[in-house]
């Protein structure tokens, strides 16, 4: 079956952190967060070098900065990444293994975002980007809608 491509962020990085194919990004171990391996995922999704999916570009940018401000966009806040942290779990679901834990490409980042949890796409709604406007609305304590189910109807 063909998946539409997301065209949210937030839907993107959920099908990222979930795909058994995607090496640079995984759950950390409660499942409220996610580790990004910046190295390997400069080379796996970025482009720079091979993608190891061998598909179009997911990201319309080489640079991970990039992905830094859109995750800061989308309301993703960066943890401080303990020595503990990052060599406990993997992916709530899978069995650690050795391949899981290592992160020797590049820094390790830890993200962490209130709607962001595995095991519960229905809160990606939630997730909403922080332009001028959203601002102004949540700040006036008026809702912000979505346009994720716009972006998933083809």
């Amino acid at each position: 079956p063909v998946i539409p491509r997301p065209c949210t962020f937030p839907m993107k990085l959920w099908l990222l952190v979930n795909s058994p194919c995607v090496h640079s990004v995984r759950w950390d171990a409660r499942g409220e967060g996610l580790f990004i391996d910046q190295g390997l995922f400069e080379q796996e999704l970025l482009g720079v070098g091979l993608s190891a999916a061998g598909e179009e570009e997911l990201f319309k940018t080489k640079n991970f900065g990039s992905i830094v401000r859109q995750l800061n966009l989308y309301g993703f806040h960066k943890l401080t990444v303990s020595p503990a942290s990052s060599t406990v779990g993997s992916r709530p679901r899978l069995a650690t293994t050795g391949g899981d834990t290592s992160y020797a490409d590049g820094p390790l980042h830890h993200f962490w975002n209130p709607h962001f949890r595995y095991g519960r796409p229905d809160l990606l709604v939630k997730i909403k980007r922080l332009t001028k406007a959203n601002k102004e609305k949540l700040d006036a304590g008026l809702e912000v809608t979505s346009r994720l189910t716009d972006d998933l109807q083809y």
